[in-house]
Protein backbone atom coordinates (compact mmCIF):
# COMPACT_ATOMS: atom_id res chain seq x y z
CA UNK A 1 0.00 0.00 0.00
CA UNK A 2 1.44 3.21 -0.70
CA UNK A 3 0.02 6.32 1.23
CA UNK A 4 0.08 9.71 -0.76
CA UNK A 5 -0.53 13.18 0.75
CA UNK A 6 -2.50 15.84 -1.13
CA UNK A 7 -3.17 19.73 -0.69
CA UNK A 8 -6.52 20.05 -0.35
CA UNK A 9 -6.27 23.80 -1.90
CA UNK A 10 -7.45 24.18 -4.95
CA UNK A 11 -3.72 24.77 -6.39
CA UNK A 12 -3.80 21.08 -6.89
CA UNK A 13 -6.42 21.08 -8.90
CA UNK A 14 -4.71 20.90 -12.42
CA UNK A 15 -3.54 17.88 -10.74
CA UNK A 16 -5.32 16.21 -8.68
CA UNK A 17 -8.84 16.75 -10.27
CA UNK A 18 -7.50 14.75 -13.25
CA UNK A 19 -6.37 12.39 -10.72
CA UNK A 20 -9.93 11.40 -9.31
CA UNK A 21 -10.76 10.66 -12.49
CA UNK A 22 -7.39 8.71 -13.12
CA UNK A 23 -7.84 4.75 -12.92
CA UNK A 24 -4.90 3.40 -10.56
CA UNK A 25 -4.13 0.64 -8.17
CA UNK A 26 -6.40 0.52 -4.72
CA UNK A 27 -3.46 0.17 -2.91
CA UNK A 28 -2.86 3.97 -3.67
CA UNK A 29 -4.79 6.06 -1.12
CA UNK A 30 -4.93 9.81 -1.21
CA UNK A 31 -4.71 11.15 2.26
CA UNK A 32 -6.05 14.86 1.92
CA UNK A 33 -4.62 17.86 4.39
CA UNK A 34 -3.16 21.73 4.61
CA UNK A 35 0.47 21.18 4.12
CA UNK A 36 1.68 21.03 7.69
CA UNK A 37 -0.64 18.29 8.32
CA UNK A 38 0.73 16.31 5.14
CA UNK A 39 4.40 17.72 6.68
CA UNK A 40 3.48 16.56 9.96
CA UNK A 41 2.50 12.67 8.93
CA UNK A 42 5.62 12.40 6.31
CA UNK A 43 7.85 13.05 8.96
CA UNK A 44 6.34 10.34 10.99
CA UNK A 45 5.99 8.65 8.38
CA UNK A 46 2.38 7.74 8.53
CA UNK A 47 2.20 8.76 4.88
CA UNK A 48 4.91 7.64 2.07
CA UNK A 49 4.82 10.41 -0.38
CA UNK A 50 3.41 13.55 -0.89
CA UNK A 51 3.07 17.40 -1.61
CA UNK A 52 4.46 18.90 1.31
CA UNK A 53 6.00 22.54 1.55
CA UNK A 54 9.21 22.93 0.78
CA UNK A 55 10.72 23.36 4.29
CA UNK A 56 10.10 19.82 4.66
CA UNK A 57 12.29 18.67 2.95
CA UNK A 58 14.99 21.07 3.51
CA UNK A 59 14.32 20.36 7.49
CA UNK A 60 14.83 16.53 7.32
CA UNK A 61 16.31 15.83 3.54
CA UNK A 62 18.31 12.65 4.75
CA UNK A 63 14.57 11.17 5.62
CA UNK A 64 13.47 12.15 1.37
CA UNK A 65 13.97 12.41 -2.30
CA UNK A 66 12.23 15.06 -4.10
CA UNK A 67 9.90 13.43 -7.21
CA UNK A 68 11.22 14.89 -10.54
CA UNK A 69 9.11 17.11 -12.22
CA UNK A 70 6.35 18.09 -10.21
CA UNK A 71 5.91 20.81 -7.64
CA UNK A 72 3.88 23.61 -6.65
CA UNK A 73 5.29 27.07 -7.53
CA UNK A 74 5.10 30.22 -9.58
CA UNK A 75 7.14 32.12 -11.82
CA UNK A 76 6.10 35.63 -10.57
CA UNK A 77 2.92 36.18 -8.78
CA UNK A 78 1.44 33.27 -7.18
CA UNK A 79 -2.23 34.92 -6.36
CA UNK A 80 -2.54 32.80 -2.84
CA UNK A 81 0.76 33.73 -0.82
CA UNK A 82 -0.02 36.79 0.76
CA UNK A 83 1.27 39.76 3.38
CA UNK A 84 -1.70 41.49 3.88
CA UNK A 85 -1.19 44.77 5.73
CA UNK A 86 -1.82 47.82 6.87
CA UNK A 87 1.07 49.98 6.38
CA UNK A 88 3.94 49.60 3.89
CA UNK A 89 6.51 46.48 4.05
CA UNK A 90 9.35 48.58 4.56
CA UNK A 91 6.84 50.37 8.26
CA UNK A 92 6.47 46.98 9.70
CA UNK A 93 9.72 46.78 12.16
CA UNK A 94 8.44 46.17 15.71
CA UNK A 95 4.49 45.70 14.76
CA UNK A 96 2.66 42.37 15.27
CA UNK A 97 1.99 40.36 12.48
CA UNK A 98 -0.33 36.95 12.48
CA UNK A 99 1.75 34.24 10.40
CA UNK A 100 -0.66 31.24 9.13
CA UNK A 101 0.11 27.68 10.72
CA UNK A 102 -0.75 26.25 7.22
CA UNK A 103 2.38 25.99 5.82
CA UNK A 104 6.35 26.66 7.17
CA UNK A 105 7.55 27.10 3.81
CA UNK A 106 4.97 30.51 3.13
CA UNK A 107 6.36 31.40 6.86
CA UNK A 108 9.78 31.33 6.05
CA UNK A 109 9.59 32.99 2.75
CA UNK A 110 7.30 35.97 4.43
CA UNK A 111 10.85 35.91 7.10
CA UNK A 112 12.87 36.09 4.20
CA UNK A 113 11.06 38.59 2.08
CA UNK A 114 10.57 41.28 5.06
CA UNK A 115 14.07 40.76 7.25
CA UNK A 116 16.29 39.93 4.27
CA UNK A 117 14.50 42.06 1.31
CA UNK A 118 13.09 44.90 3.07
CA UNK A 119 15.62 44.73 6.19
CA UNK A 120 12.14 45.00 8.76
CA UNK A 121 12.16 43.07 12.26
CA UNK A 122 8.30 42.80 13.23
CA UNK A 123 7.16 40.46 16.23
CA UNK A 124 5.72 37.43 15.08
CA UNK A 125 2.93 35.56 15.79
CA UNK A 126 0.62 32.41 14.87
CA UNK A 127 -2.83 32.34 14.57
CA UNK A 128 -5.92 32.54 12.43
CA UNK A 129 -5.96 35.33 9.24
CA UNK A 130 -9.50 34.77 7.98
CA UNK A 131 -10.64 35.75 11.82
CA UNK A 132 -8.44 38.81 12.58
CA UNK A 133 -10.36 41.82 12.63
CA UNK A 134 -8.86 45.87 11.64
CA UNK A 135 -10.17 46.36 14.78
CA UNK A 136 -7.46 44.68 16.34
CA UNK A 137 -5.00 47.81 16.08
CA UNK A 138 -1.94 45.89 17.62
CA UNK A 139 -2.28 43.89 14.44
CA UNK A 140 -0.63 45.44 11.59
CA UNK A 141 -0.69 42.33 9.36
CA UNK A 142 -1.47 38.60 8.42
CA UNK A 143 0.23 36.31 6.37
CA UNK A 144 -2.38 34.15 4.70
CA UNK A 145 -1.66 31.24 2.17
CA UNK A 146 -4.33 28.94 -0.35
CA UNK A 147 -8.01 29.24 -0.38
CA UNK A 148 -7.65 31.35 3.07
CA UNK A 149 -5.38 34.67 0.96
CA UNK A 150 -7.73 34.20 -1.88
CA UNK A 151 -10.94 35.09 0.05
CA UNK A 152 -9.08 37.99 1.69
CA UNK A 153 -8.04 39.46 -1.96
CA UNK A 154 -11.62 39.62 -3.31
CA UNK A 155 -13.03 40.80 0.54
CA UNK A 156 -10.15 43.69 -0.49
CA UNK A 157 -10.00 44.38 3.51
CA UNK A 158 -6.34 45.68 3.05
CA UNK A 159 -4.47 48.58 1.44
CA UNK A 160 -1.29 46.77 0.82
CA UNK A 161 -1.23 42.79 -0.31
CA UNK A 162 1.51 42.10 -1.34
CA UNK A 163 2.35 38.52 -3.56
CA UNK A 164 5.47 37.01 -1.78
CA UNK A 165 6.54 34.89 -4.86
CA UNK A 166 6.07 38.07 -6.90
CA UNK A 167 8.76 39.91 -4.64
CA UNK A 168 10.80 36.70 -4.44
CA UNK A 169 10.95 36.82 -8.25
CA UNK A 170 11.33 40.79 -8.66
CA UNK A 171 14.75 40.50 -6.42
CA UNK A 172 16.29 37.07 -7.53
CA UNK A 173 14.84 36.56 -10.90
CA UNK A 174 13.88 32.68 -10.20
CA UNK A 175 10.87 31.15 -9.48
CA UNK A 176 9.91 30.11 -6.63
CA UNK A 177 8.41 26.69 -5.13
CA UNK A 178 6.55 26.25 -2.45
CA UNK A 179 6.12 23.26 -2.73
CA UNK A 180 7.30 19.69 -3.50
CA UNK A 181 6.68 15.83 -4.38
CA UNK A 182 8.84 14.60 -1.45
CA UNK A 183 9.00 10.70 -1.35
CA UNK A 184 10.24 9.16 2.32
CA UNK A 185 13.74 6.92 1.57
CA UNK A 186 12.70 4.04 3.68
CA UNK A 187 9.68 3.68 1.20
CA UNK A 188 11.51 4.23 -1.88
CA UNK A 189 14.36 1.83 -0.97
CA UNK A 190 11.59 -0.99 -0.56
CA UNK A 191 9.15 -0.20 -3.23
CA UNK A 192 11.04 1.68 -6.42
CA UNK A 193 9.46 0.52 -9.23
CA UNK A 194 5.93 1.31 -7.68
CA UNK A 195 7.43 4.72 -6.36
CA UNK A 196 8.52 5.46 -10.46
CA UNK A 197 4.55 4.51 -11.45
CA UNK A 198 3.09 7.18 -8.89
CA UNK A 199 5.25 9.72 -10.08
CA UNK A 200 4.45 8.78 -13.47
CA UNK A 201 0.81 8.82 -13.07
CA UNK A 202 0.98 12.48 -11.33
CA UNK A 203 3.28 13.97 -13.93
CA UNK A 204 0.66 12.45 -16.56
CA UNK A 205 -2.09 14.36 -14.51
CA UNK A 206 -0.42 17.35 -14.68
CA UNK A 207 0.12 17.55 -18.47
CA UNK A 208 -3.58 16.74 -19.11
CA UNK A 209 -4.76 18.95 -16.48
CA UNK A 210 -3.42 22.22 -18.50
CA UNK A 211 -5.22 20.24 -21.46
CA UNK A 212 -8.46 20.55 -19.56
CA UNK A 213 -8.17 23.75 -17.35
CA UNK A 214 -12.00 25.76 -19.13
CA UNK A 215 -13.22 22.51 -17.34
CA UNK A 216 -11.45 22.20 -14.07
CA UNK A 217 -11.76 26.09 -13.33
CA UNK A 218 -15.67 25.44 -13.47
CA UNK A 219 -15.29 22.78 -11.18
CA UNK A 220 -13.41 23.96 -8.46
CA UNK A 221 -14.25 28.07 -8.59
CA UNK A 222 -17.14 27.86 -6.72
CA UNK A 223 -15.26 26.39 -3.49
CA UNK A 224 -14.03 29.99 -2.71
CA UNK A 225 -16.38 30.97 -4.14
CA UNK A 226 -14.83 33.06 -7.16
CA UNK A 227 -15.96 33.44 -11.04
CA UNK A 228 -14.64 31.48 -13.45
CA UNK A 229 -12.65 33.78 -15.02
CA UNK A 230 -10.71 34.97 -11.97
CA UNK A 231 -10.70 31.16 -11.47
CA UNK A 232 -8.62 30.34 -14.56
CA UNK A 233 -6.26 33.13 -13.91
CA UNK A 234 -5.25 31.92 -10.73
CA UNK A 235 -4.88 28.67 -11.73
CA UNK A 236 -3.15 29.27 -14.81
CA UNK A 237 -0.44 31.27 -12.70
CA UNK A 238 0.51 28.35 -11.06
CA UNK A 239 3.20 25.67 -12.38
CA UNK A 240 3.17 22.20 -11.38
CA UNK A 241 6.94 21.36 -13.03
CA UNK A 242 10.51 21.48 -11.09
CA UNK A 243 12.24 22.39 -14.18
CA UNK A 244 16.23 23.50 -14.06
CA UNK A 245 15.08 26.99 -12.81
CA UNK A 246 12.68 26.08 -10.32
CA UNK A 247 15.15 24.02 -9.09
CA UNK A 248 17.48 27.49 -9.08
CA UNK A 249 15.05 28.66 -7.03
CA UNK A 250 14.29 26.19 -4.78
CA UNK A 251 18.76 25.97 -4.23
CA UNK A 252 18.62 29.89 -3.31
CA UNK A 253 15.42 29.18 -1.46
CA UNK A 254 17.41 26.92 0.84
CA UNK A 255 20.51 28.81 0.67
CA UNK A 256 18.60 31.18 2.61
CA UNK A 257 17.84 29.25 5.19
CA UNK A 258 20.72 27.53 5.41
CA UNK A 259 22.24 30.52 6.12
CA UNK A 260 19.75 31.68 8.98
CA UNK A 261 20.15 28.32 10.69
CA UNK A 262 16.81 27.15 9.64
CA UNK A 263 17.51 23.92 7.65
CA UNK A 264 19.56 21.42 7.30
CA UNK A 265 23.15 21.92 5.83
CA UNK A 266 22.26 18.34 3.67
CA UNK A 267 19.79 20.19 2.03
CA UNK A 268 22.16 20.35 -0.94
CA UNK A 269 22.33 19.21 -3.37
CA UNK A 270 19.07 18.08 -3.94
CA UNK A 271 18.06 14.93 -4.17
CA UNK A 272 15.82 13.76 -7.33
CA UNK A 273 13.74 10.78 -7.94
CA UNK A 274 13.06 10.12 -11.63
Amino acid sequence: MALIGMVNYINTAPIYEIWKETPYPESWQIVEGQPSELNALLEAGQIDMGFVSSYEYAARPENYQILADLSISATGPVGSVYLFSLVPPGQLAGKKIVMTGQSGTSVRLAKIVLEEFYEVHPIYTTGNAITVTNSEDDISAVLAIGDDALRLRFENRYPVQLDLSDEWFRKTGLPFVFSVCAIRQEYLDREPEEARAIRETFVDCRIRGVEKMAEICDRVARRIPMDCEMCSSYLNGIQHDLSVTKRQGLELFFTYLMKRNEASPAALPLKIFR
